[in-house]
């Protein structure tokens, strides 16, 4: 294959930059349901088992045959998307599937009329039962089609796919404030230049050689200091002779003795013996031949060979045009296990003389405000202050693990966790305080670095031995991740990184030292030579013990990459703002808001000297802005030709912003008053969308769009598909998949030139959420809803968009980001939800990533873990920093093995099971229906609860039994049917809808919790008993209540936090003392109507609330508007369908749910 066409099908072969896109690669793009990207050889947990009728009733959710979804979560169900015709003369080449001859056929095409690319759902059964066993007793017994698969990648639906060349393109990065000023800056660059060529990556791993003396970050000898020893001998430091952890390494075999075998505790669980499904999963892609063949034959003898092809190791590929922006062609061409050997004149034993430098590598402190009772659970378990392990006198390193850790049992350490729980009788099961996150059950050493649950979490603390186990649990099993987080971390320069050779995860704390000069991989068992650089600790100006590294005492770090993880100079900050300016846009009054903002924080963009910004507005035609220095004012160039946009002066629309800012601000002044008398009615926004792409392109950016409409002129126009009449029909709801591929398909092509697009959709009419979200979601972008924005009528809402405005122009950014998840040998992972585009099997694309971004991903078990104590994930997350440094933010998860039902269950993490169940009934919702959503969520909570009955129990009792740890399983369960996403039989607004949808697996698990399961508060008897310090404020915290109506009383006040929205809720018969304390009104009929800001009075009441709603809203990045209801008040129905405790019209109550699990277990 050669290396033009592999440039050409991603767009870079030719000297143009894209035209329509790049054809990309089907696995990612067409995103084929059931397409795995792991093998699973043990049946799959089936939530929807065949099981006999149940009469019909409130609550129950019929289901049907379920089609898996794509593993993106894609919201379209439809044909496969393909990109846009190629430009002319431009071959349209793919790369053929292993083992087949190449295929030059273009791909079918993606117009919705070719019928839908899997089976339409057939007729809906009635309700099932429950089985009275975990898997079928009769072997003739056949299973339905299952709700989720979703311990196990899904079945492919018909041939798999031709995997054609993924689009490649830069990796992502992370800004740290508390440390990017100790770091020495890059060059700048004046200019933003050509692809440079790509360097090759040093190897991690080099034989013994000479070894330098320690020196300074300058590169002197510190003085006073002598060097150390050649060969220092540390005599109580390792115990060579002990076993190595875990499974024999693949590489070549240890000096010492063999590793130990498997202690009996950890036998496998015999397989299961219900029969196969139908669909068998394939095994994943492996490595493309040629696309390897590609690189390697295009380095010299003399360049470095980028060993494994791997994210954070790029390579380079020569082209016969420019390569697209830190284009990584060898991005997906991993080939684990198989390290290739350094090219003819590699210098292997030479080192670098200088040793790393870091900075800030004190560990995370505690925030400076204590946290929201829901998301401060998720931190409370874990030390956020790193001790430095103290190694046992002649012991094993930090990261040895203990022989003994097989025989530890979950029983014994956490007998709460199992404890009996019969739901029916304990009504009050809220805590006074947030509820915690299970810790893992591993040694205490362990422990005190394992990653913090905020960060990286797993639906279940406690990792099965088998996949049959897993399916016999019925418990779903994923990571959670918010991996670009505000945190205050270590940062480490060093020109090496280390990393294993063969798999490329990163040293971490997790790794296993052999002795002073070999570490054992924890993912891959791999052995590995540690390199001479990283025997030397500056911290503690040590050598000799490379166990006392921060890389290996921090489960959380953030490296400063070395040259070699680039193949260009790192983009500059670039921000481009489309504007719609329609008559109904004017009529919002947003646009003076938004210029206010801009021009209010302008100062305060993310960026350096480099930084650029560029303005576009458009009704029925587009409005460029010429802001090039030294124009006296800001020039306004109109193109009206919609249906060929085209850029009229492309050097001059892109400005920096140093240079030119006072043009910038001019142009925000002049702004609102610019259009004022505008009368023109329809929106072109398809057309502004592929300008801007053009503008943005050479460089890759962020692009900002605000729109207040439905597009209804030029490409990517959108008619009204919302019939209000069904807003609260019980049948299914429709068009919940977008109405055209447009805003997909440019999507992708911005994620190949590396834009992302954020939208701002500020309206009171329609606009066809699910169509428009797809620019954001698959460019990694975000969606911000502001429904019936009007600058007069909805005060509360330009508050809410005043607010968000500022953190999100302020904010910290990367750029050309991509994030890898990796875990141990065994354990595959496929499914992934949040806004990105799969760039490979297991590559997410993020043109930015942003600090409130959450993701989360499906696992399965490939291999059983027999000889597995502990296993481990990392996620990688490689970007550029709005200051020009490329980074990479690694973190590290840790999770112990079980061979027990019991054990596994005594780990679950409730909360982390609703959220990913939250993101799979998404797709479930989009690609099935909202129906076969409702019933796999309740079978979800039938089956954990049915399996803990048969299969834990030795008692049997009568109820509804369940563990401790799963008492809230069922509260969520209903909590999610009743969530705006999900609910039936109220009157829900389309758009409203799909933006809780997009809400739900875009949101981190912490913020996320609170929009499925609210907070109620009892606020008029606010005291400071137990009250929070905080900056010299006292915050009080009172208790959380249930949510049910029995627990309101009309003389009180209660605040309830849905996440997005606080209702303070006054009684009728409400204390006197507290209206005019906090409100200022004399008596409960002179409250305002439309009341959402607290007046700042001059008493402790108003002192005390007003504390504790602004510490509510200082722990999210979004900014929840407050409203005060009455009884009277028009949102009291909004206040009163979140009591999800109690019964409605269209849904059960709480114990009413209780009861239905109940009958469908005791079947």
């Amino acid at each position: 294959m050669s290396t033009a066409g592999f440039n050409s099908q991603n767009g870079t072969g030719t000297g143009q930059a894209y035209a329509n896109g790049p054809s990309q690669n089907p696995v990612g793009l067409q995103q084929l349901p059931g397409v795995s990207y792991g093998m699973t050889h043990q049946p799959t947990y089936n939530p929807m088992q065949a099981k006999a009728p149940a009469p019909p009733g409130p609550g129950l959710y019929p289901t049907a045959a379920y089609q898996p979804g794509p593993p993106v979560s894609s919201y379209q169900s439809g044909p496969a998307h393909t990109s846009y015709p190629p430009p002319p003369g431009q071959p349209f080449l793919t790369r053929p599937a292993m083992g087949t001859p190449p295929s030059h056929t273009p791909p079918q095409s993606a117009s919705p009329n070719h019928g839908p690319r899997m089976p339409l759902p057939q007729a809906t059964p009635p309700p099932p039962a429950v089985s009275s066993s975990s898997y079928y007793s009769n072997p003739q017994q056949q299973p339905i089609a299952p709700s989720w698969q979703y311990n196990t990648a899904p079945a492919p639906m018909g041939p798999p796919p031709s995997l054609s060349a993924p689009p490649c393109g830069p990796l992502v990065n992370h800004t740290n404030p508390s440390s990017s000023s100790t770091v020495p800056p890059p060059p700048t660059l004046t200019a933003y230049s050509s692809p440079q060529p790509a360097y090759g990556s040093h190897s991690a791993t080099q034989p013994p050689g000479p070894r330098m003396p320690p020196t300074s970050h300058l590169g002197y000898t510190q003085p006073g200091a002598a060097p150390p020893p050649l060969n220092p001998m540390l005599s109580h430091t390792y115990q060579p002779s002990r076993p190595a952890y875990g499974p024999p390494p693949t590489g070549p075999p240890p000096l010492g003795p063999p590793p130990a075998g498997p202690s009996p505790a950890m036998t496998s669980t015999p397989p299961s013996t219900a029969p196969p499904l139908a669909n068998v999963t394939p095994p994943p892609p492996k490595a493309d031949a040629q696309c390897r063949e590609a690189v390697n034959s295009t380095l010299s003898p003399t360049e470095p060979d980028c060993q494994e092809s791997d994210i954070e190791c790029p390579g380079t590929l020569a082209g016969n045009g420019p390569q697209s922006p830190n284009n990584f062609n060898s991005i997906d061409n991993k080939m684990a296990g198989l390290p290739q050997p350094g090219l003819p004149g590699r210098h292997l034993g030479h080192y670098p003389s200088l040793p790393p430098g870091y900075q800030n590598t004190a560990a995370p402190q505690k925030p400076t405000s204590p946290m929201h009772p829901t998301m401060q659970a998720a931190t409370q378990p874990y030390s956020q202050t790193t001790q430095p392990y103290q190694q046992p006198h002649g012991g094993p390193g930090p990261a040895q693990l203990s022989p003994s850790l097989a025989a530890l049992s979950l029983q014994s350490s956490s007998p709460e966790a199992l404890r009996v729980v019969n739901l029916l009788q304990e009504r009050n099961l809220l805590p006074q305080g947030p509820i915690p996150a299970p810790i893992p059950c591993l040694p205490q050493d362990l422990q005190k670095i394992n990653c913090n649950p905020e960060v990286f979490r797993c639906t279940l603390t406690s990792i099965p031995q088998t996949q049959s186990l897993l399916n016999k649990a019925k418990m779903p099993m994923g990571l959670l991740l918010h991996p670009f987080k505000d945190l205050s971390l270590p940062v480490v320069t060093s020109s090496t990184i280390v990393r294993c050779r063969s798999c490329r995860t990163y040293i971490n704390p997790f790794v296993s030292f052999l002795d002073q000069r070999r570490w054992k991989c924890n993912l891959c068992y791999r052995v590995n030579d540690v390199p001479e650089e990283f025997m030397y600790n500056p911290v503690s100006r040590s050598y000799g013990e490379p166990h006392k590294r921060p890389e290996v005492q921090n489960a959380t770090i953030e490296f400063i990459a070395p040259s070699e993880y680039m193949l260009r100079p790192p983009q500059p900050a670039v921000y481009l703002f489309l504007l719609d300016v329609s008559h109904n846009a004017v009529e919002t009054g947003y646009l003076t808001v938004f210029c206010q903002s801009l021009l209010d924080n302008i100062n305060a963009l993310p960026g350096d000297s480099r930084t650029k910004v560029g303005f576009i507005t458009f009704d029925s035609t587009i409005h460029f802005y010429n802001l090039q220095e030294g124009l006296s004012q800001p020039q306004m160039l109109i193109v009206s030709d919609i249906e060929d946009i085209f850029l009229p002066t492309p050097d001059s629309l892109l400005v920096n912003l140093n240079e030119c800012k006072e043009l910038v601000q001019d142009l925000l002044r002049s702004l609102p008053s610019l259009f004022e008398k505008t009368m023109e009615t329809q929106s072109a926004l398809g057309s502004a969308l592929q300008a801007a792409f053009k503008l943005l392109s050479p460089t890759g950016g962020r692009m900002s769009v605000f729109q207040t409409q439905l597009p209804n002129l030029g490409v990517g126009a959108l008619q009204s598909r919302e019939d209000p009449n069904q807003r609260s029909s019980a049948k299914d709801i429709q068009h919940l998949s977008p109405a055209t591929d447009f805003y997909k398909k440019l999507a992708l092509d911005c994620s190949g030139q590396q834009v992302a697009v954020d939208l701002f959709l500020l309206s009171s009419q329609y606009c066809d959420l699910a169509s428009l979200g797809c620019i954001s979601r698959y460019s990694a972008g975000s969606v911000y809803y502001y429904p019936s924005y009007h600058h007069q009528h909805n005060p509360a809402q330009v508050e809410r968009f005043q607010k968000e405005l500022k953190r999100y122009i302020t904010r910290k950014i990367g750029f050309e980001a991509v994030m890898r998840i990796r875990c141990t040998k065994g354990l595959s992972i496929h499914t992934f939800h949040g806004n990105f585009f799969v760039r490979s099997t297991d590559l997410l694309s993020l043109p930015n990533v942003n600090p409130d971004a959450g993701f989360a991903v499906q696992m399965s078990i490939e291999e059983n873990l027999d000889d597995t104590q502990v296993v481990s994930f990392q996620a990688a997350l490689l970007y550029t920093s709005s200051k020009g440094e490329r980074r990479i933010r690694v973190h590290t998860l840790c999770l112990p093995v079980v061979n027990s039902l019991s054990d596994i269950f005594a780990g679950a993490d409730v909360q982390a099971m609703a959220g990913l169940l939250a993101c799979m009934a998404v797709d479930r919702s989009v690609t099935a229906s909202l129906s076969d959503a409702r019933d796999a969520l309740t079978n979800a909570a039938i089956d954990s609860l049915s399996s803990y009955r048969q299969s834990v129990l030795t008692i049997q009792q009568p109820g509804l039994l369940a563990p401790a740890c799963l008492r809230f399983f069922p509260l969520y369960v209903l909590a999610l049917l009743k969530q705006k996403a999900y609910r039936t039989g109220t009157s829900t607004r389309l758009d409203e809808r799909v933006f809780a949808m997009c809400q739900l697996k875009y949101q981190p698990l912490a913020y996320a919790m609170l929009m499925i399961h609210p907070a109620l508060y009892r606020v008029d008897d606010l005291t400071d008993e137990g009250a929070l310090n905080i900056n010299e404020r006292t915050i009080p915290q009172p208790r959380v209540l249930q949510l049910s109506v029995e627990k309101l009383s009309r003389e009180g006040a209660f605040l309830m936090d849905t996440g997005t929205v606080l209702y303070l809720w006054i009684g009728r018969n409400c204390h006197p003392n507290f209206l005019t304390q906090v409100l200022g009104v004399p008596s409960y009929a002179t409250v305002p109507e439309n009341l959402y800001l607290l007046p700042e009075l001059d008493t402790a009441e108003s002192q005390r609330i007003r504390a504790f709603i602004g510490w509510l809203r200082d722990q999210r990045p979004f900014f929840p508007t407050l409203h005060v209801i009455r009884d009277e008040s028009q949102l009291k129905a909004s206040f009163m369908q979140n009591m999800i405790e109690d019964r409605t019209e269209s849904a059960l109550s709480y114990y009413e749910f209780l009861l239905h699990l109940q009958q469908q277990i005791s079947k």
